[in-house]
């Protein structure tokens, strides 16, 4: 579809969720992109094609069905620069659809997090996540919801950045697929339901 054919189709859009991650194969079955993960697991949940590539990220749109509503239109976007540069492409992106950013979900791993948790909040800081930092100084605000799935933290001696460039263990893997299966479906009451219901339904009770 022709950039000006999209453009006029973006007016319709509502929802803008990003998932970080770091691009390529040896990359994809790490702690890292647990936010690549749970984009395939929506696209594969509303059955989206492979989507295109512009402004430096794979884009996805989606026609999400909700009981009782009208479908609501999704843009699901995996910037293809490293973590640590992910900013450019969804701000690129992001001022492409005229989507503001309260409007965006950032999907993201977490070392603060037990494995397999989630947290999701309505903005703050980026609490020591380099690909969100990157993100929030891009989009100009920290008002942007974002939704944290907790990866464990290093085991002593072992430095974050190794860590987050391992995949999960055997113990782990259970855990993180039921997780990626419970944030796909917190995505989705996000964009039906918004932000407040979902940190009421998916954050727990110590984390408020």
């Amino acid at each position: 579809m022709p950039d000006a054919a999209l453009q006029q189709d973006a007016a319709e859009m509502a929802k803008f969720v990003v998932g970080l991650g770091n691009p390529g194969d040896e990359y994809a079955p790490t702690r890292h992109n647990l936010g690549y993960m749970v984009l395939e697991a929506l696209a594969a949940r509303w059955n989206v094609g492979r989507g295109r590539r512009m402004r430096g990220a794979q884009v996805l749109n989606a026609r999400v069905p909700g009981p009782g509503r009208r479908p609501r239109r999704v843009v699901l976007v995996r910037p293809q620069e490293y973590m640590n540069r992910s900013g450019k492409a969804v701000r690129d992106v992001a001022a492409f659809y005229r989507v503001e950013r309260q409007n965006m979900l950032i999907v993201l791993d977490d070392m603060a997090l037990g494995v397999g948790r989630l947290r999701c909040r309505a903005g703050g800081s980026a609490g020591g996540h380099k690909g969100l930092a990157d993100v929030v100084a891009a989009l100009g605000g920290e008002d942007v919801p974002r939704l944290r799935i907790g990866i464990g933290s290093p085991p002593n001696g072992m430095d974050g950045a190794d860590f987050v460039l391992q995949p999960f263990n055997a113990d782990e893997r259970e855990m993180i697929r039921k997780a990626i299966e419970l944030a796909a479906q917190a995505v989705e009451d996000w964009v039906f339901k918004g932000i407040e219901y979902v940190m009421e339904r998916y954050n727990r009770k110590e984390d408020n």
